[in-house]
């Protein structure tokens, strides 16, 4: 039975260069029901558009990524906008703010907000990257009540009460598997199943046992078994309750799909 949906990919990334078109084939024909494919910039916003054209069971997200902003980012807004009206773009995304990085502050929380009214202008999810940004995530967040998924979640068990009072889904991948994922795994504790959605954030980010190694949406498996073990109950539970929330977030039939 097809169960995983992945809703936070990037298979147009370069490691998936040899054999793309093998794993995705491989992928869709077996226990991967659907996956979200995410924009960071024009280019693989337009990538993730023509892999949805070319698969039934993958869809685009569309956007600017904090981290490759730049002077000229203010200008592309208009272009995400029209890649946005094509019929397999699902959300705006990937997009928030990355403090990590030394892109100025003020242009991220600009461009973010920029994205937030456009998807709300169109009636779109949004995809959030949030990295030491906590704060700031949350404060627009609850400025412009978009709804969607903060992905690959890092914060506090508190900030993610926060987040599904909002009524946005958080996003869990391979990081609730590592030894040292303690406030990963609080948070799963503290929040319910309806809130949460899995993702890989392939290539990278490989659950155990295979962390370091290329991810794959086929990985999931082992994300779920992990968030069984912590919720005390089955990976079909895990499988089937995220499936029915990424349905529900993306607006999609996965029955239309398979």
């Amino acid at each position: 039975m097809h169960k995983i949906f992945d809703t936070h990919a990037h298979y147009d990334d370069h490691a998936f260069d040899s054999d793309r078109d093998k794993v995705l084939c491989d992928l869709l024909c077996n226990n991967v029901c659907c996956i979200v494919n995410q924009g960071t910039d024009i280019p693989t916003s337009q990538y993730s558009l023509q892999l949805a054209e070319k698969y039934d069971g993958i869809y685009a997200a569309v956007g600017l990524h904090p981290e490759y902003l730049n002077e000229n980012s203010p200008k592309l807004i208009p272009q995400i906008r029209e890649l946005a009206a094509h019929p397999k773009a699902v959300a705006i995304g990937e997009i928030g703010l990355d403090y990590y990085y030394d892109i100025p502050q003020e242009l991220q929380k600009r461009i973010f907000a920029q994205q937030l009214e456009l998807a709300n202008e169109l009636s779109l999810p949004v995809v959030v990257h949030d990295r030491e940004a906590h704060g700031d995530v949350v404060r627009l967040l609850r400025q412009y009540h978009p709804q969607g998924i903060v992905h690959c979640f890092s914060g506090s068990a508190e900030t993610a009460k926060e987040i599904i009072k909002l009524g946005m889904y958080i996003g869990m991948g391979g990081v609730v598997t590592f030894k040292n994922a303690r406030k990963t795994v609080e948070v799963i504790k503290a929040i319910p199943l309806e809130y949460l959605v899995l993702e890989t954030d392939c290539p990278y980010l490989s659950p155990v046992p295979f962390r370091g190694k290329r991810n794959d949406s086929s990985m999931i498996k082992y994300i779920a078994a992990k968030i069984a073990e912590i919720k005390n109950t089955t990976v079909d539970e895990i499988l089937n309750v995220t499936k029915e929330n990424a349905e529900r977030v993306y607006h999609i039939e996965v029955s239309e799909v398979n």
